[in-house]
């Protein structure tokens, strides 16, 4: 059902925005660090249209219509993600009086690909054309963070949204997210990325990210720096309990790996590049924990298919994977691994 059959009437302004997969830099973002994620070419539509007092919205992916007034607190659901933006405007300042949404997404939710970052980046950009906003796409991945970190509950960094709203299709986006600068660089020539989705679903608030993040936290301030970005060795963590050394272990050394990463890239070397991928799901497994058994096999099959590299992408505790290959290997990797994992999904 499209907007008007819902709401009975004409959208009037409508947007869209991609998913999207982390090459490298997990759980890097919330302490300030570097992060190299690339859009995917699966995007979440949102057809917005004006209402006053609330925040209505029919998802075509759940087949449900909800409405709450503006006021209302989180409960769980699609609409928190919309209700989110809403409240993020007006909290800046910007006179939103409430919207009506259609939205329709392509983005597989729960795999890590950051459908919510999708999301919200779509509904904010259709608001902006709506009431004529005078927002940026970086003031648009701002206040779609805080929404979602804010409103939701999820502590997210500002990665998923920053992307989301500033990548460009078949490139790599390396922010720097103190400073929110940013690169889109070319994947290395002739490669391609795949997604491996075996549908481990997850919810990031319930599953133990947020505690990652406290974890993280408590180990900049015993290290007595602003943040784990500030420190340049990783050995310099080993005095640390655990299992705080581990945490900050990883994401030290994850920083070293996504600068290595961009060096790789800016030399078209896809051989060092898939190493660091396979370096970083190690350190994601064994010194952030946030892997699975069944992630881990799946990346180990992976590079026996012969990609290049792999890992879990996202914050764990599910969601997919994410391969490097060389493109004219893509076929017989494929059937390889469906072999494999019959109910794989490749993207």
């Amino acid at each position: 059902m499209g907007f008007q059959e819902i709401f009975g009437a004409l959208p009037e302004a409508s947007a869209k925005a991609p998913g999207r997969v982390n090459l490298l830099g997990e759980h890097t973002d919330y302490q300030e660090g570097y992060v190299l994620p690339a859009p995917l070419p699966y995007f979440t539509r949102v057809e917005a249209g004006r209402a006053e007092g609330r925040v209505e919205a029919y998802s075509e992916n759940v087949r449900e219509l909800r409405a709450r007034p503006l006021e209302s607190p989180p409960q769980g659901d699609f609409l928190d993600y919309l209700l989110g933006v809403v409240w993020a405007l007006r909290e800046a300042g910007h006179p939103v009086p409430g919207a009506r949404f259609h939205v329709k997404g392509e983005v597989p939710m729960g795999a890590g690909l950051s459908s919510s970052a999708a999301l919200e980046v779509a509904a904010l950009k259709a608001l902006r054309l709506l009431y004529r906003l005078p927002l940026s796409d970086r003031e648009v991945a701002v206040l779609a963070q805080r929404a979602e970190s804010a409103y939701v509950g999820v502590r997210c960094g500002l990665m998923d949204q920053m992307v989301a709203s500033l990548g460009e299709l078949g490139k790599a986006f390396f922010l720097d997210t103190r400073t929110l600068t940013h690169e889109n660089l070319p994947l290395p020539p002739k490669t391609r990325v795949a997604v491996l989705d075996l549908g481990l679903g997850r919810r990031l608030a319930e599953a133990g990210y947020n505690q990652r993040r406290q974890e993280a936290e408590e180990a900049a301030r015993r290290l007595g720096v602003r943040a784990l970005r500030d420190v340049a060795d990783p050995s310099l963590v080993e005095g640390l309990p655990a299992p705080l050394n581990k945490r900050a272990r990883h994401v030290v050394s994850e920083n070293l790996r996504v600068l290595r990463g961009v060096e790789a890239l800016r030399r078209g070397d896809a051989r060092t590049f898939g190493e660091l991928m396979v370096q970083s799901h190690r350190s994601l497994s064994q010194d952030c924990e946030v892997s699975l058994p069944e992630l881990d096999r799946l990346v180990e099959e992976a590079l026996k298919a012969g990609a290049l590299g792999a890992k879990l992408t996202g914050a764990g505790f599910g969601g997919a994977v994410v391969a490097l290959l060389e493109e004219g290997r893509y076929e017989a990797f494929r059937k390889a691994l469906l072999s494999r994992f019959p109910g794989l999904r490749i993207l």
